[in-house]
């Protein structure tokens, strides 16, 4: 295929193949010495890239993924992306929690609400949290209804 049909294919543009090429992540074969031809295993490579950076990868973590062939050197490149998403992800959590406690909240302005204030002064200066004797945060968000089990955790950034 060339190069135009396979960013058709992606919905990608072409320069965005001629980078992944200059990066080292693609090497399609060349005819005539100049056009690109690519295969089925470039394609493959594609989708390979596109779901890693779906994954949220960088380009050099792919390269070194993709180029490297020693399993150990992926599983850390692995482990070190999954560490990261799971803090974004506990992030996300807390924020979708604090929106949440805000739709629900009595208050006529939920800013003027003690809990959201409270939450909000965390990030500013984080303080001793109450816990449970296996070392949860037991807070609860009284204007939001939960379950009588369920908690609250927070994400805590440190401050730089």
């Amino acid at each position: 295929m060339s190069i135009g049909d396979v960013a058709e294919r992606f919905g990608l543009a072409t320069h965005v193949l001629r980078h992944w090429e200059s990066m080292g992540l693609l090497t399609p074969a060349r005819i005539g010495g100049a056009r690109r031809r690519y295969g089925p295993d470039d394609l493959y490579r594609i989708a390979v890239i596109l779901r890693a950076k779906e994954a949220g990868f960088g380009l050099d973590d792919i390269r070194e993924m993709i180029t490297t062939a020693d399993a150990v050197t992926r599983r850390e490149i692995l482990r070190r992306r999954r560490a990261d998403l799971a803090r974004r992800i506990a992030e996300a959590q807390a924020s979708l929690e604090l929106i949440d406690c805000a739709l629900a909240c009595d208050h006529e302005d939920f800013t003027s609400c003690p809990d959201f204030q409270a939450s909000v002064a965390e990030q500013v200066s984080p303080a001793a949290v109450p816990s449970d004797p296996a070392g949860r945060d037991v807070r609860r968000l009284a204007c939001v209804d939960l379950e009588p089990q369920a908690y609250v955790a927070r994400s805590r950034r440190p401050l730089p």
